[in-house]
């Protein structure tokens, strides 16, 4: 199997990897999906292609949820110019904080055991409290729904494979030098790629985030993770126990 190796890539064996809107059996209510810090769409938007064009289930509704007021509003505009009309209907937007899914007054935005899948795409390193955000998400989560994460990680490196080891050396060199750079070139920023790469540094390995997840109450699979690219991304998924 051929590995994506570009972000557009990676969001889409995420995606199709969740299969969202597929049914096993008839009379399942609809899937209710949360995606966080998903502001512009990215994942919300393939997903409710995949539910509703690939797998021809309307029902399937799509919350996205991020803390960020303008990217939520970037998304609702990209949603009003993109999407269909049936798949427009299905969408929701929702401005909250994943470490807790209240309002100040203590109003609960999103109630326990509500959801079937949370999804987070390249954002949950940005928490600033990432076991928080793991139990808030067990939380709305009913019982077998999943969590599943796609973020960068660490080069697959052992002392068993040198060629890994020289890649994750030549790619750390790499991150650091020229992904400021193109920053700088591109977007004339290179202070957001600069605090990029080193975000990327600061996340727990594969191992470490698996074990976290494990913390927070859910069953995972195997060992937990698909690496993608070698580990430059992983996807990892959990499941709230069927007999909470």
């Amino acid at each position: 199997m051929a590995l994506p190796t570009n972000m557009g890539a990676r969001r889409d064996h995420f995606v199709t990897s969740l299969n969202p809107g597929f049914v096993a059996k008839p009379d399942t209510p609809p899937q209710r999906i949360l995606d966080v810090a998903g502001g512009t769409g990215d994942i919300a938007f393939r997903m409710l292609k995949q539910a509703h064009v690939i797998n021809e289930n309307p029902e399937t509704r799509v919350t996205i949820s991020d803390i960020n007021p303008s990217m939520l509003a970037v998304g609702r505009q990209r949603a009003e110019s993109q999407l269909p009309v049936g798949q427009l209907a299905s969408l929701n937007f929702l401005e909250a904080d994943a470490t807790s899914f209240r309002q100040p007054d203590g109003t609960i935005t999103v109630e326990s055991s509500t959801i079937d899948l949370y999804t987070v795409a390249f954002g949950i390193r940005n928490f600033t409290d990432i076991p928080a955000a793991l139990r808030e998400a067990y939380r709305v989560l009913r019982p077998g729904g999943v969590f599943a994460c796609l973020e960068f990680s660490k080069i697959a490196s052992t002392n068993r494979n040198p060629a890994a080891s020289l890649f994750d050396a030549a790619y750390k060199r790499w991150s650091f030098s020229a992904i400021p750079m193109i920053g700088q070139i591109v977007a004339n920023d290179r202070d957001s790629y600069q605090y990029l790469v080193e975000s990327i540094e600061r996340f727990p390995s594969q191992d470490e985030f698996r074990d976290m997840i494990i913390d927070a109450g859910f069953l995972v699979g195997g060992c937990g993770y698909e690496n993608l690219t070698g580990g430059i991304a992983a996807i990892h998924k959990g499941m709230k126990p069927l007999d909470t």
